[in-house]
């Protein structure tokens, strides 16, 4: 079957374009007569049509009986279930409810609870003292079986919280109790388990393969409606800062997701599975021509390890790394803005014993051009750790290839510490002010380690300081490249620092430390 998809896929989906492309051709041609099309001619294009639709049956064919339909049950007592439905209103939305007009996107949620029009007595009056010790608030997903042995991939915002997680297979009416394996918030990502053998699998392919302009299929159960399948492109790859999980590389959609779908898999023309379908981006709680896919290379790797270890063990580097701006570029003088430039190395890190130091600009790992910095968190991340990793620097205007041995990422590897304070000292022209870094003020905002440098303790809003990212509590610990050890050395930084060029700062806040450029926009 799969051979047969794969060969017949892509000759087909090459002599239907070409059928398109020529009707349009002939639509804006205008000879002076129009030549009849032969019978023979004529059964071919129908053939051809025909071939290229029975594809999408094939392959929707092929992967139905591995998808089904995910219920997760939260039990509620009933003082619970009477803060979360006051009055008589409607109950919270199902999980991952829709994002809200100019918000992020959000997850294939079920819907809230009916409001009614009962009044504040409504509980008493109805139940008479027989109010039921327990609710049950249900919500609904999709997921995909990729193990024979009953392993199921599904969102994590679909079983997220639930008491009770059960599972109906293609076709069939009983409901199985399934287990929680693994969730992954990071990632948005679950696997759950039912007893079995010999379920029905759908293959994971390579989503590195994946293409702006690739034909694809969403199957799930939107709105309840079972075994649901759809169709489109894939819109984009490698979408970022979306706002709906700490690790984001999603491949967008055209395909209609609606809620219901989350955790059903996005196909391709071979019947792989490239994606899990995450959330849609909608103003109106539906369909707006615009959804989300986990990349099965991410899935695959958190799915491994969930299974493994009941947790998601990543790999990592220890730098602090922030993108290249063009200014950035400039300042350092590097020939354009690609790469990542790590702001900082954290001690006896992976990095630090690899040799990377700060100011190092990371231009490849692995082999692979690193586009940005949530592309190269993705990459470490999904490294194993262990792994001797290559990564290619430019340092001082020269390459140095470096070989790091990929570590554990720390679980407080975000845990950031600040403060707050008045102004002592003016610096006006750039919008901040400034204060020696004495041992009280150590003390205050957390920098007892630290020997030398100034604290920001106010910014001006609107002010340049404000607008390159600076905050109050901020450790400026180097002026263009050079230390500074208080108040008086920045400004003798400051007034040799050309104008045209600005002041290229290291800054320190918590434990993260990063490159700041101060320049008056031209």
């Amino acid at each position: 079957m799969c051979n047969h998809l794969r060969r017949f896929g892509f000759v087909s989906l090459a002599i239907g374009l070409l059928v398109v492309s020529l009707s349009v051709a002939n639509v804006f041609r205008t000879p002076p007569v129009q030549a009849q099309r032969s019978t023979a001619e004529i059964e071919r294009l129908q053939e051809t049509a025909s071939e290229f639709s029975k594809l999408f049956s094939e392959v929707a064919e092929y992967v139905q009986p591995s998808v089904v339909h995910v219920k997760a049950v939260k039990v509620m007592k009933a003082e619970q279930f009477q803060q979360y439905h006051p009055h008589g209103r409607g109950g919270p939305g199902g999980h991952g409810g829709p994002g809200g007009p100019g918000g992020p996107p959000g997850g294939h949620g079920g819907h809230g609870g009916q409001g009614a029009p009962f009044g504040d007595d409504f509980f008493d009056r109805f139940f008479r003292g027989r109010m039921p010790k327990e609710f049950r608030q249900q919500g609904f997903g999709s997921g995909v079986i990729v193990d024979a042995r009953g392993y199921i991939l599904t969102n994590n915002h679909v079983v997220e919280g639930a008491d009770e997680i059960y599972v109906m297979l293609p076709g069939k009416k009983k409901e199985l109790k399934a287990e929680i394996i693994g969730t992954d918030p990071p990632t948005d990502l679950a696997v759950i388990k039912i007893d079995g053998n010999g379920l029905p699998v759908a293959n994971l392919g390579n989503s590195d393969d994946a293409h702006v302009g690739d034909w694809v299929i969403a199957i799930g159960n939107p709105f309840g409606l079972t075994q649901t399948v759809t169709a489109g492109i894939i819109s984009a790859v490698g979408r970022a800062n979306v706002g709906i999980a700490d690790y984001e590389d999603f491949i967008q959609t055209d395909a209609a997701i609606n809620p219901g779908n989350s955790g059903g898999p996005l196909v391709n023309l071979n019947a792989e599975v490239i994606g899990i379908n995450s959330a849609i981006f909608t103003r109106s709680g539906g369909y707006q021509g615009i959804g989300f896919a986990i990349p099965s290379n991410m899935a695959k790797s958190v799915m491994d390890s969930l299974i493994k270890n009941q947790r998601v063990i990543r790999g990592w580097l220890g730098v602090v790394i922030q993108d290249i701006t063009e200014e950035l570029a400039e300042s350092f003088g590097l020939p354009n803005a690609e790469g990542v430039l790590v702001g900082d190395v954290t001690p006896n890190s992976p990095a630090e014993k690899g040799g990377m130091e700060r100011g190092d600009v990371i231009l490849k790992y692995e082999g692979r051009e690193v586009k940005d910095v949530n592309d190269l968190r993705n990459l470490v991340a999904r490294t194993s750790v262990g792994t001797d990793a290559t990564v290619d620097v430019l340092r001082d205007n020269k390459s140095v290839q470096l070989t790091v041995i990929i570590g554990e990422q720390p679980a407080d590897l975000f845990a950031q510490r600040g403060g707050g304070g008045g102004p002592t000292a003016p610096s006006a022209d750039y919008g901040m002010m400034l204060e020696n870094l004495t041992p009280e003020v150590a003390r205050r905002f957390g920098f007892q380690d630290e020997t030398g440098g100034v604290i920001v303790m106010d910014v001006m809003p609107g002010g340049l300081a404000e607008m390159s990212g600076l905050q109050p509590g901020d450790l400026i610990k180097e002026v263009n490249k050079a230390r500074i050890a208080n108040i008086q050395e920045f400004w003798q930084a400051a007034e040799a620092s050309p104008k045209d060029k600005g002041l290229l700062l290291l800054v320190k806040r918590g434990k993260t430390t990063r490159y700041v450029l101060l320049k008056q926009a031209e």
